[in-house]
């Protein structure tokens, strides 16, 4: 079993067989006890986190995804530049930390994104071959995007982080 954390309520997860947690279902009732694939908000961590106006206590759930996923296994999803990582103790790019955690970048381009969209994924557990694709396809820049289609993980990159946090066991 795999957990999925902070996802949206209409995502590709739950087709995939995974405990998934969204806003309503809240994930900070997750007791554990399996691997987790952890999307937490993104936006007071973001470059752009000056004009952010996140909900209280939204910044500390990125804080809580990590201590999970180093506790569990897993993987958190964030963005490339994301200030979560030196926030957390996280060394640098193929570097493991004291948990055992590594952080890997990654476009989501290569995984069917629309957009070229820079993402990092901390991994606590044996990091998988990434599927590099020279010249992704792609048809707009993240901007360009509507919110839904921005915060939404495409298909195959949900099934590539299940198999992923399956291994993290």
């Amino acid at each position: 079993m795999v957990a999925a954390l902070f996802v949206r309520k209409r995502n590709h997860y739950a087709a995939l067989g995974v405990d998934c947690y969204d806003f309503d279902r809240d994930a900070l009732t997750w007791q554990g006890g399996c691997p987790g694939i952890f999307h937490p908000p993104c936006r007071s961590w973001s470059q752009l986190s000056h004009m952010a106006k996140p909900r209280p206590g939204e910044k500390e759930l990125a804080i809580w995804a990590m201590q999970k996923v180093r506790e569990f296994g897993g993987v958190v999803e964030h963005p490339y530049n994301s200030r979560l990582w030196a926030h957390s103790g996280c060394l640098g790019f193929g570097l493991r930390d004291q948990y055992g955690g590594v952080l890997v970048p990654v476009m989501q381009s290569w995984f069917g994104h629309r957009a070229p969209k820079r993402t990092s994924l901390y991994i606590v557990g044996p990091v998988p071959e990434i599927p590099y694709v020279a010249d992704a396809p792609t048809v707009t820049t993240v901007e360009r995007m509507g919110r839904a289609e921005r915060e939404r993980t495409p298909e195959q990159f949900a099934s590539w982080l299940v198999e992923l946090a399956e291994r993290c066991r």
